[in-house]
């Protein structure tokens, strides 16, 4: 039976199926409506940085068929082929979107699904419908993504605009159309790959009497010769392209008409150096020199002429200092300025913005947020910041053993930006495993995860003990530090400072660890180092130490 995902659910593949040959089907319809079907695979930033790994009618399959679209088959509107250990590794992630071509809303969707298939058995399916959406034209529906192993998230998240606004937040830019192309569909007529579900007891179409051509599947016939190269993407009406051409392979724009002749030449632009020789009557083979034009929006500046000196500092065929690429002289503007920081594509629940900056989507998952009370420092949407007392029980045992936690309560509709004092955030999932942290460096975790003050034993130190908190089960945390940590893992010989450590894998064994004498503490000359924590464990177990004593 498939395991069955909700909005926000997330799991290691490994745990689903064994296989890496998988079958990825989407079904989506509304009525009188059309949709595009596609799959992006991002980079590290989650940007499109190889649109030859954009997926879609036009362009069915990535360079090593990794990622092949394989059309409406078995009762889905659009599958693919997903080869995991084929995917190469500069591509960290695939995401399964769908777009309207037309009119329309996601909110006229009929109920549709998301569904993984393994081996002919379906593994995991997540259901959706038009009621979690409103008047978006796009919706990202699920995601692999690679976190030290294949993870799939269920994402049901709603994007504003359609292919081409969504092209751009992976940062692809859709180019002008040049000419039309007819699209590329994978063949109607070939037979259900092995590794894909059955057709819902549909017989196979027998081959037509007509002549067809080479068959366009995910891999052609023995013995034949290979069908020749798609068509390039940028032929095509939607086009994905880098977003700052390469140097040098621009065209410079078409030189006027020259001057005519007995008429002098025209001045140089300011800053640039005078010809060594006057003007000369163009040689055999050579076009007469043109004045210089302004450059149109959008095209860079035409190289100086023979015997010209480009500006100083200026390197010849590149734009002038600090002006970005694409956008005219003298004109950057603020947007382009600011372009740097613009807030990270989303399509997690959990998103860290920079180093010191993270975004929480209220919406995906339906899990509120507990988070450090004044941590938040912009939020969008309908958002709701409530109290979250720890009882009289709590606040007993917060005071008693330092790890009480001030915190609030984030639910409603809409996306937080947390942070606290240029601290260095670190979201940390956790899928049903446990992590120690102390209650100092806590700044938000979801509310799903369970959470309890937790005795490290030890000896020699008053009191006898030190404490932390203990948090299990499935969400994500948000640790705090001081500087860039560093992640080490347990050995029978792993000492740290109780006022540096951070974290620690709960399944390690702490005991504090005590050099305190009395003669060598009774005269100057203290090392200041006199208690630590000792930590065992079987290997995989970890510690964090930041470079910081609280």
């Amino acid at each position: 039976m498939p395991r069955e995902f909700q909005r926000g659910h997330k799991a290691r593949i490994s745990d689903l199926t064994a296989g890496t040959d998988l079958y990825v089907g989407v079904q989506i319809t509304a009525p009188g409506l059309t949709f595009d079907i596609s799959c992006f695979g991002l980079d590290a930033e989650e940007r499109l940085s190889d649109d030859r790994y954009f997926i879609f009618f036009n362009q069915p399959k990535s360079p090593e068929e990794s990622i092949q679209l394989l059309g409406a088959q078995a009762g889905d509107t659009e599958s693919f082929r997903i080869t995991l250990d084929r995917i190469p590794p500069q591509i960290q992630k695939l995401s399964f979107t769908a777009t309207l071509d037309g009119a329309g809303q996601m909110s006229q969707i009929s109920p549709g699904y998301l569904r993984i298939v393994a081996g002919g058995e379906e593994v995991a399916r997540y259901a959706f419908n038009g009621s979690e959406f409103s008047s978006e034209r796009a919706v990202m529906l699920g995601d692999f993504y690679l976190k030290d192993v294949w993870r799939f998230a269920a994402v049901g998240q709603g994007f504003d605009g359609g292919l081409d606004a969504l092209l751009k937040n992976f940062g692809g830019e859709v180019a002008e159309e040049e000419a039309p192309a007819a699209p590329q569909q994978p063949q109607a007529g070939a037979a259900t790959p092995g590794f894909a579900p059955p057709a819902f007891g549909a017989p196979s179409a027998p081959a037509p009497a007509q002549p067809q051509p080479a068959a366009q599947g995910f891999a052609p016939p023995p013995g034949a010769t290979p069908p020749a190269p798609a068509p390039s993407v940028h032929a095509a009406p939607t086009i994905v392209a880098p977003l700052t051409p390469p140097g040098g392979g621009h065209v410079p724009p078409p030189a006027p008409a020259p001057a005519p002749y007995g008429q002098p030449p025209q001045p140089q632009p300011y800053g640039q150096g005078p010809a060594p020789t006057a003007p000369m009557p163009p040689g055999y083979g050579q076009q007469p020199q043109a004045p210089q034009a302004p450059p149109g929006y959008g095209q860079p500046p035409q190289p100086p002429g023979y015997g010209q000196q480009p500006p100083f500092g200026q390197v010849p065929g590149q734009q002038a200092y600090g002006v970005p690429q694409g956008a005219p002289q003298g004109g950057a503007g603020v947007a382009a300025a600011l372009q740097q920081f613009k807030e990270t594509p989303t399509g997690q629940r959990w998103t860290q913005q920079n180093r010191k900056l993270v975004r929480v989507d209220l919406g995906m998952g339906g899990q509120p947020v507990l988070a450090r009370q004044g941590s938040m420092v912009l939020y969008q949407g309908k958002v709701d910041f409530s109290y979250k007392g720890a009882g009289f029980a709590g606040r007993i045992v917060g005071n008693a053993t330092g790890q009480e936690m001030q915190l609030m309560r984030c639910t409603g509709q809409g996306q937080v930006f947390l942070a606290e004092n240029s601290t260095m955030l670190h979201p940390i999932e956790l899928q049903g495993d446990g992590i120690c942290v102390s209650a100092e460096n806590v700044l938000a975790f979801d509310e799903s995860l369970q959470y309890e003050v937790r005795r490290i034993e030890g000896h020699g130190i008053p009191g006898g003990a030190l404490f932390t908190m203990q948090f299990t089960g499935t969400g994500t945390i948000v640790v705090k530090t001081h500087g860039t940590p560093v992640v080490l893992p347990v050995t029978p010989t792993t000492f740290a400072d109780c006022n540096a450590v951070v974290a620690w894998s709960s399944a390690a064994q702490v005991v504090v660890s005590s050099q305190v004498r009395m003669r060598r503490n009774a005269y100057p000359g203290d090392t200041g180092e006199s208690v630590n924590l000792q930590f065992r464990g079987a290997p995989g177990n970890f510690i964090v130490v930041q470079p910081y004593e609280v």
